[in-house]
């Protein structure tokens, strides 16, 4: 089975726990999810199987739209629920609509991120939340992101907890943080903050429409219609031009041949997906007046 199973993640358990539960149930190893969400965090997560595991960096790099709730009022550890209370303040008065949507657009574009300490990234060798865990201090990195749209939702003052609570929508390039995206805007606000509930709206080119639930595909296991329910290597790269090859042209792609410009048929494409009996084979990037392997399938096809 080769080809991407967009899976709905649900809340209190992590990515790793779906794709050793796929394992079980698909019997394969040759499996992997493209971009960790938090156990608290649900929603789109492509699952990629066989030969698809070579779209993972491709998957990982288109964009997310994702849903999500801001408390403002207070701060944790982790930036979201999770975490221990670490500052307070309380919102005396309602914050108006204008407001928010004013601090939304100052994190609008291209924005310097700080990694939060309870992440998986490394520095000098060692996690940072492993640092966090052991209350050891370290540089956290910073990196450039870009957030495409940050939109109002709903804005709601609680008076009796003073706090102020927003729903927001945000469409963001990878590696960004949403927890630190929520509790950025907060801070604009004058205010700490915590991301209080999130959901991955759209990943790797899927929406939720399209997702199964995990209880969903050991039904469709069960009952023999799990293929169904994985996309095929073209359809994930539907928005790459492809080209299909003929039987001399698939017998020297298999050995990593190159193509010209005239064999391409396309004078004005970076890449192209080269497609043999309807199974993607291979992503060619040009070079010069020709094209070279970039990622190689080579699905096995009939005739």
């Amino acid at each position: 089975m080769n080809g991407v199973l967009p899976l709905y993640k649900e809340r209190g358990m992590t990515s790793f726990d779906c794709i050793r539960r796929l394992r079980q149930l698909l019997n394969t190893k040759k499996i992997g999810h493209s971009g960790t969400l938090d156990p608290d965090v649900s929603g789109v997560l492509p699952i990629c199987i066989g030969n698809a595991t070579k779209l993972v960096p491709f998957l990982m790099a288109s964009g997310k739209v994702y849903a999500g709730e801001l408390t403002i009022g207070f701060a944790t550890t982790t930036e979201d629920l999770s975490g221990e209370t670490v500052e307070e303040k309380l919102v005396t008065s309602a914050i108006s609509d204008q407001a928010v949507k004013d601090a939304m657009a100052k994190l609008t574009g291209t924005i310097t991120q700080t990694v939060p300490m309870y992440s998986a990234v490394k520095v000098n060798g060692k996690r940072l939340y492993e640092y966090a865990r052991a209350h050891e201090k370290v540089e956290q990195p910073r990196r450039h992101v870009t957030i495409k749209s940050f939109s109002m939702l709903a804005n709601h003052y609680d008076a009796n907890k003073k706090q102020q609570v927003v729903r927001f929508k945000v469409e963001c390039s990878k590696g960004t943080y949403i927890r630190t995206l929520a509790g950025d805007l907060a801070r604009q606000l004058g205010y700490p903050g915590v991301m209080s509930s999130l959901t991955r709206l759209k990943s790797g080119g899927f929406d939720l429409d399209h997702t199964l639930i995990l209880d969903d595909v050991e039904e469709a296991v069960n009952n023999g219609t799990i293929i169904n329910y994985v996309y095929p290597i073209t359809y994930v790269l539907r928005d790459v031009p492809q080209v299909k090859l003929t039987d001399n042209q698939y017998k020297a792609v298999k050995n990593g041949g190159w193509l010209t410009d005239d064999e391409v048929h396309s004078d004005d494409q970076s890449r192209v997906v080269l497609v043999y009996h309807d199974q993607a084979q291979a992503i060619y990037e040009r070079h010069g007046k020709h094209f070279k392997p970039l990622k190689m399938f080579l699905t096995k096809t009939e005739g």
